[in-house]
This record gives structure tokens, sequence and C-alpha cells, in this order.
């Protein structure tokens, strides 16, 4: 990859994940704002026919008066603004990002050949397929006998995604397993706007303007479809934030630590939810997602990793400590070896124009200086080199251990 191509695909990659961010904020946000504005609804009096309760809200020093019909009301209303370009963009976005990152660095990020010695050809048809069969399998679900009752699917549902999780992991890195996930969960949510939501929103709107009632059945399946995505956003969220979290996605429970998120999402939706429709303050909620997230990050200690936080660190005072630290010249030898062909200031390996996150490890102060960096990312996890392509030891990532620990235990 010549430099001028690199330039173009690199900046490509930085505007397609820019554009995926925003539209994502405004997915979410709207998603939110209807979950909260539906679950506030109150009945008040003289309510007009076929409406289902109101809502008072005040924001930017006006206040806002709104109906929910349940269905649909008596006449067509003069502007009626849809909200679907959200979920679209962001999902036609993220795939965009996922063909760039993962499908065209699959030697560096999606395939680690000590996991599963597969072809780039191989992993990207298993990406694909994935995603497909996720769609399909949970909307057979959704139209099925079982799903008519909502709390027996969506327990269901999150086996589903649990048995993802650790098939993910059996096939990919540690870091495109959780990216994969979070991409399987919001194919699923983009799927229930694309082919359910809007589809059914569609035909309300074509009956009421051809002067029919509308059947209430469409309403109460887009309202099941739209209670799933409130609950799976936030653990979407995270999967897609989880590069930079090695400690969760790079050790040997990663697939537990997964589902432990994704029941973290539950919880805290749930207060806010029971919140928003005034049906209490289940503060307990917030006890049981700070358990969940302790058992993850003790999780997160076996048997790969320490159970140290990642932290970012740049040129420190304190690289002095570490350069005398007992093991620091076989860790700087190990680092130079396996890291600064990537981690240079004109690194070596194709596609890389400039150093990943801008580390640079070519000298001893320099691996002195990202200490700690190291640790996390090769010592604690096996985050780096990304797939092990240096086939970086067990030994050697010990050594990092003791020289991180040497040099730490007396400050």
């Amino acid at each position: 990859m010549d430099y001028d191509f690199a330039v173009i695909w690199d900046g490509m990659s930085f505007a397609v994940r820019w554009l995926h961010v925003i539209t994502g904020i405004a997915w979410i946000g709207s998603s939110f704002y209807f979950i909260a504005l539906d679950l506030g609804l109150r009945k008040a009096d003289k309510l007009p026919e076929g409406a289902h309760g109101e809502e008072w809200q005040v924001h930017g020093g006006g206040f806002y008066h709104i109906r929910k019909y349940l269905v649909a009301p008596k006449e067509m209303p003069d502007h009626l603004t849809w909200f679907k370009w959200e979920s679209y963009v962001t999902w036609l976005s993220g795939f965009a990002m996922l063909a760039i990152v993962y499908y065209a660095g699959a030697d560096l990020y999606l395939i680690d050949r000590n996991v599963a010695d597969i072809s780039t050809s191989t992993a990207i048809l298993i990406s694909l397929a994935s995603l497909g069969f996720g769609w399909v399998i949970y909307d057979q679900l959704c139209k099925s006998k079982f799903g008519d009752d909502n709390n027996r699917l969506m327990v269901l549902l999150f086996f589903l995604l649990v048995a993802m999780a650790w098939g993910y992991t059996q096939v990919f890195t540690g870091r495109a397993a959780f990216l994969h996930l979070g991409a399987f969960t919001a194919t699923i949510m983009s799927g229930n706007v694309f082919f359910i939501i809007m589809p059914n929103q569609r035909i309300v709107v074509a009956d009421l303007q051809a002067g029919k009632v509308p059947d209430a059945k469409y309403g109460k399946i887009a309202k099941q479809r739209s209670t799933h995505n409130n609950y799976l956003t936030l653990p979407v969220l995270f999967m897609m934030l989880s590069n930079h979290y090695p400690l969760a996605f790079a050790t040997e429970y990663n697939w537990i630590i997964a589902a432990l998120v994704f029941l973290m999402g539950v919880t805290i939706r749930h207060y806010f939810n029971s919140i928003h429709a005034r049906s209490g303050n289940p503060t307990w909620t917030w006890l049981v997602t700070a358990i969940l997230f302790v058992i993850a990050m003790w999780l997160s200690s076996f048997p790969k990793t320490a159970p140290e936080q990642s932290a970012a660190s740049g040129f420190s005072p304190r690289q002095q400590i570490f350069a005398d630290a007992a093991g620091f010249a076989q860790v700087a030898e190990t680092i130079q070896g396996r890291c600064s062909m990537c981690h240079a200031a004109e690194p070596v390996w194709e596609g890389l124009i400039v150093a990943p996150n801008g580390v640079l490890l070519e000298t001893e102060q320099q691996i002195a200086a990202h200490a700690h960096e190291i640790y996390v990312q090769s010592g604690a996890s096996h985050a780096m080199p990304p797939g092990n392509l240096t086939n970086i030891s067990i030994a050697e990532r010990q050594q990092i251990i003791e020289w991180y620990k040497n040099a730490t235990s007396g400050s």
C-alpha cells in the first residue's frame, strides 16, 4: 500500500467513523427519548378519541404538549415526521467501518491464528454469515408462538447472545469478537426498524389514508421490537468501544464478560425505564450492576491477565524507575523485536503510515515511558501484537509482567 493511498484510506476510515458516531448518537438519542416519552404518558380528561395518553414537557424555554394515539388518529396529519434514517445510516456506516478496519486489515485485527487458523476469505464469510444468521433466527423467534411471551423471549435472546459471544471468541481475535458481537446485536436492532417497525407504520398510514381503521396488532408488534432495541442499546455501545479495554476482550473469559455486559445493560435500562414510568425507584439495580461489574473485573484476571486497569501514559518522570527495574533489558529487547516494526516513526508494516495511537517503541527511553501500556497490552492481556503476528511467547509476556511489578512494587 503506497503512502498516498494509505492517507486516503485512513481519511476514509476517519470520515466513516465520524459519520457512524454522529448517526449513532442521533439514533440512540431519539430511541431513548421516545421510550421515556412512551413510559411517561398519562391519562387525562377530555383526551381526543383514540388518544392513549399525553405528556407535558419543558425544554429550551418552551412547553411541549404531546399526545400518543395507540393506533392512529382519525385523520392523517398534514405533517408527519418519520424516524428511520438515523438507524439506517448508523448500521450502514458501522458495516463500512467493519469492512475498512476488520476486513481490509484481517491479518492484523480479525484473525488470530492461535485461535483459529483460517484464511482471510473464510473469516470474512463467517463474519457476514453470522450477521445474517442472527437476524433470521431472532426474527423467527419473535414471530413464533414462543415470542408471544416477551419476557420469555428476552431470556432466550440473552442466551443466544451468550452463545454468539462464545462462538466469536473461538474464531476471531478478542477485539474482533467483541466488535462482531456488537455488530450482531446492532443488525438485529436495525433489522427491527427496517423490516418490522417501519413497514408496520406504513401499513397503518396507508389504512388511515384509505379511510380504514388500522389493526392494533401492528403497533403491538412494533412496540415489542422497540422494547428489545431499548434494552440492547447500552451493551452495543460497550461492544463498539471495547477495543479500548483489552482487559475485557483479550482475556480468557472474555465471552463471559460480554454476557455480563448485556446483563448490566438490562439492569441500567430497567432503572431508567422505571423512573420514566414513575413506577418506583429501583435503586437495587445499581447494586446489581456494581456486583456484575466487579465479577467482570475479577474474571479479567484469569488466567492470562493481572487485575490491573489500562490507563493512558505518555513520557513520565518515573521512566527511570522502569529503566532501572530488574528485567528491563530483556523486556526492551522483546519490545524492539516484536513491536517496533509498527510502533515506529516510520512503520514498516504495510498499510501503516503512523504508529498506532502515536506510541513509539524504538528506543529504551520510549519503552520506559510507555511501561504501563506495554504491561496492559502485552503482559496483563494478549491484546498486542494483534493476533500475535510476531509470535511473542508466554515466557516473554511473563517477563513483561515481572518487570512491571518489580518497578511498581516500591511505589
